[in-house]
């Protein structure tokens, strides 16, 4: 059986535009060619911000190595999950960004059994933080921001039920935080946000070239330089 990344059509990688590394996600060939390429590839449509300006940062953008008794954790949704890692990677009281895979049918789904779109798997980040640090609204701030929550399973050029924009919550109070935010963050959206808020099912961590991947791989990752680094450069986190 073919991967999805055999049965894809002309993308950068196959064209010889940027170099291609295992598990490189696939971009459209036609990004490239318009003016608007970068601005397209970031996925937050340009507006008002949510996230608070005085957020912390971490010095450098790495996970824990240990998870401390008491942490706390939301599971989410917001396309590829390389970007979404990335992002929270950066803010200080969040322990680990993870990528994974949540709410298919299918028992330890691989990358390529979810890109097949029949998995019902989305591709998710979870989070480990430390509420006393950094508040679960917070949070959920930096997620309406850092991807669009208004078009259904898609972000930019990666389409399909695996990019679903879903909140996975793994506590009742988790839920009502969620739903507050979502019709807060409404107001700064044209159009209505399509996020969906469920409870957590069992997760699935993803392969480990999946993880940390934007670091790992960001001087030689075509995705990495197309889509990711312009969305961390919008979102004003260090890219290096």
């Amino acid at each position: 059986m073919q991967t999805a990344a055999k049965t894809r059509s002309l993308t950068i990688a196959q064209s010889g535009i940027l170099p291609y590394t295992p598990g490189m996600k696939l971009v459209a060939l036609s990004t490239l060619f318009s003016t608007l390429a970068l601005s397209l590839a970031s996925c937050e449509p340009d507006r008002a911000q949510v996230r608070p300006e005085d957020t912390k940062m971490k010095e450098e953008a790495t996970d824990a190595k240990v998870i401390p008794e008491g942490a706390e954790f939301i599971t989410l949704g917001g396309g590829c999950f390389w970007c979404v890692e990335a992002v929270y990677q950066h803010l200080d009281g969040v322990y680990s960004a993870t990528s994974g895979y949540m709410g298919g049918h299918v028992p330890n789904p691989t990358y390529d059994a979810v890109c097949t779109k029949t998995t019902g798997h989305v591709e998710v980040v979870q989070l480990a933080f430390d509420p006393k640090k950094i508040k679960l609204d917070d949070i959920l701030a930096w997620f309406w921001d850092l991807h669009d929550p208004t078009t259904k399973n898609r972000q930019g050029a990666d389409e399909g039920p695996q990019y679903a924009s879903v909140i996975f919550y793994h506590t009742p109070e988790q839920k009502a935080v969620a739903e507050k935010s979502m019709k807060d963050a409404q107001a700064l959206f044209e159009n209505p946000i399509v996020t969906l808020i469920k409870k957590a099912p069992e997760f699935y961590k993803a392969e480990d070239y999946h993880q940390n991947f934007y670091f790992q791989n960001r001087m030689k990752n075509g995705y990495c330089r197309v889509v990711i680094e312009p969305k961390l450069k919008k979102l004003k986190l260090k890219s290096e």
